[in-house]
């Protein structure tokens, strides 16, 4: 393929900088940090219900709670972080750490989750405070955003599954920062550690990536960025995610293969005003402050905007200064209520097929439903982004999922991706990019949004589908257009598993806590008759329109009110979704979906996500229950105390009408495909 028009831009100077005069300075040369002895004793999380096992699955969400992610300047940027570490699951860690615990045992699957740097910038800064040093060792499928932001910040983060398996409580250790041998000096056993690729270990010995921003910054400056797409004969050995690494390549000789670790430009680096803060304080680092504007830079106020909190506020504040300074106007910056940013961003036509997005928040990968590669990173790589116009990457295996057979009534995204996590179980998708292969091109772009931005509770890197006719018509319905060539994956592409799902077996499904896997046929829920105080609707996985409008349907063919003592709450994707909502459909005989929603009982919210992780005032409370259309239903995650089950629109709304879990069928509904979409 020959190269086509670029989004990309190349640094631009603020006034009065003189990038030439920056650029042919000699570049700082990164030195390396001396390696050292590192010694102290273990610190493990056991299994409450499994005793004499370890814990694993320890997500992000519990290593910092969502209420201590907040900064109030950029000057007390882990104020909190420190305060909160593992505030719930283990409330004496800091005083632990303090006393010599500074070998954290992690089991399987640790840190998996939100992208949150706050977790081991957290970590290492409780460690520091004391004079210390910490050592994370985990097992087996590490999260991959908290490995990353791990090696970013210089917190000494290891994979020994042996260690883990043998470490017991008060075990001494001892890690070599220079070969990163693991040693228990009270059982005398030393491990080797998985390795690192060599650009990860540069990293790390470097102390960072702010070492390494400042390194190449100016080398950055003269380097326009250019994207060359691969010539047939390599193209028919990429997958589709593949191929558009291959053409984002700042380093055009760099293979793309599994394993290896590229310097790829970004489309777009999107934040939220929860992640942007530290990634700000990194731009400001690696830059100056006072060079050139961040590049390729989007921020939405959407995480903690009407919470009502001063603290939050001035977290809030950090990001529109930082727009302000810079003269980030919309749609690059958006305000409360404008949308959540995995809605706003491709609603505006930041989002193209073809374009590499990686996004200060897990769910970034909803990008993938438009036929782009997005990715969750961490808020320093964000900040290198804005610095430098690229990132590293280590490119994870590949695997393919095809969707055959055709979708059975009531069925919808939310439920394809839910029996998938069941499906994959505890392994999940071993932290592969996932290509999906809608066969019968009968999954509307609202469904696909559903199940890629939900990859990231699939614990893969990205999750893709490729640009189709239905990716086109929605694109050019919006007056978008298309700059990049369309992909589709190579006939020689290796996938390390390949794998079917037919659509006409997916019945509506209900996740019971604690985890997205854990789903059941709605059918086998209702008959348990699980009461619920809360339905709530919407956010960044279904607040579409059409997803709105699907339950919409349902409480009007029902025509019934909202059973009592359940608050039915929507959360529109987008402040245009909310706009849209209130206008007639003549799918609703000339009603809004607003007007049906306010006659049933339920009521409108501005567009954000802070019910989804326990913030603002339709956080959970203890003991209460939420049947939800939310992406995570972890221990704690909606509200300290607080259970959330997962399921789609429809479902959640006829729960609501109810009183209890369960599918439309028991309201007696007849489905008409005509009033879909």
């Amino acid at each position: 393929m020959s190269q086509s028009e670029v989004l990309l831009v190349p640094a631009r100077p603020l006034p009065g900088f003189d990038m030439n005069q920056v650029a042919e300075a000699q570049p700082q040369q990164a030195g390396q940090a001396p390696a050292h002895l590192v010694r102290g004793k273990a610190l493990i999380f056991w299994d409450p219900r499994q005793p004499g096992q370890k814990l694993s699955a320890v997500d992000t969400d519990q290593i910092t709670p969502s209420e201590d992610c907040v900064s109030e300047s950029l000057e007390t940027l882990d104020e909190k972080w420190k305060e909160g570490a593992f505030r719930h699951l283990m409330p004496d860690f800091r005083s632990r750490v303090h006393a010599g615990q500074t070998f954290l045992i992690a089991n399987d699957r640790f840190a998996i989750g939100s992208s949150r740097e706050m977790s081991p910038a957290g970590l290492k800064a409780i460690a520091e405070e004391a004079g210390l040093e910490m050592v994370v060792v985990c097992a087996e499928n590490m999260g991959d955003i908290f490995r990353r932001n791990s090696l970013n910040l210089g917190l000494n983060v290891v994979q020994v599954p042996e260690a883990v398996r043998d470490a017991q409580d008060g075990d001494e250790f001892e890690f070599d920062t220079g070969s990163r041998r693991l040693t228990n000096l009270t059982q005398k056993k030393s491990y080797e550690a998985i390795p690192l690729t060599a650009q990860e270990d540069e990293i790390r010995r470097s102390g960072g990536i702010f070492q390494i921003g400042r390194q190449i910054f100016s080398d950055s400056l003269r380097q326009p960025p250019q994207l060359r797409w691969p010539e047939p004969d390599v193209a028919a050995g990429l997958t589709t995610t593949e191929q558009i690494l291959y053409a984002h390549r700042v380093d055009p000789k760099a293979e793309v293969k599994p394993g290896e670790t590229l310097a790829l430009y970004g489309d777009l680096f999107p934040a939220s005003d929860g992640t942007a803060p530290f990634s700000i304080y990194t731009f400001l680092q690696i830059t100056g402050g006072d060079t050139i504007y961040p590049r390729q830079a989007a921020i939405a106020s959407d995480h903690f905007v009407f919470t009502g909190r001063r603290a939050d506020d001035l977290q809030t504040k950090i990001s529109q200064q930082f727009a302000a300074k810079y003269a980030m106007g919309k749609p690059y910056f958006a305000d409360p209520g404008d949308g959540i940013f995995h809605f706003y961003f491709p609603e505006q036509g930041l989002i193209r097929p073809g374009g590499f997005y990686p996004g200060a928040d897990s769910h970034s990968r909803a990008y993938g439903a438009y036929g782009a590669v997005g990715i969750g990173v961490g808020s320093t790589t964000l900040g290198f982004g804005w610095s430098t116009g690229w990132i590293y990457l280590t490119l994870a295996k590949q695997r393919r999922v095809r969707f055959g057979g055709k979708l059975q009534p009531w069925a919808s995204g939310k439920d394809i991706v839910l029996a998938l996590l069941r499906r994959w179980g505890k392994e999940q998708a071993r932290g592969m990019g996932v290509e999906f292969v809608d066969v019968n091109r009968q999954l509307p772009m609202t469904f696909r949004n559903t199940i890629a931005n939900m990859m990231a509770e699939a614990e893969a890197q990205n999750g893709i589908f490729a640009q189709d006719e239905i990716t086109t018509a929605w694109f050019e319905q919006r007056g978008f257009e298309l700059p990049y060539p369309q992909l589709a994956p190579g006939a020689k592409a290796h996938f390390e598993i390949d794998e079917e799902l037919d659509l006409s077996e997916i019945r509506p499904l209900i996740a019971k806590p604690f985890n997205p896997g854990n789903a059941f046929d709605a059918e086998e829920v209702a008959a348990e008759k699980l009461t619920f105080d809360k339905a709530y609707i919407g956010s960044c996985t279904n607040g579409s329109y059409e997803d709105l409008l699907q339950a919409a349907l349902v409480l009007r063919e029902a025509g019934s009110q909202v059973a009592k003592g359940i608050d039915l709450v929507v959360f529109p994707g987008s402040g245009g979704v909310k706009a849209r909502i209130e206008q007639p459909d003549p799918r609703l005989e000339g009603n809004s979906i607003a007007d049906v929603f306010r006659r049933a009982g339920g009521q409108i919210r501005d567009s954000w996500c802070g019910p989804c992780f326990g913030q603002g005032p339709d956080a959970l409370a203890s003991g209460q229950r939420a049947l939800t259309t939310f992406n995570r239903n972890w221990q704690n995650r909606m509200g300290v105390g607080g259970e959330g089950y997962l399921a789609s629109p429809v479902v959640v709304a006829a729960s609501a009408l109810l009183g209890y879990m369960a599918p439309p069928a028991h309201l007696g509904l007849s489905w008409n495909p005509e009033n879909s979409f």
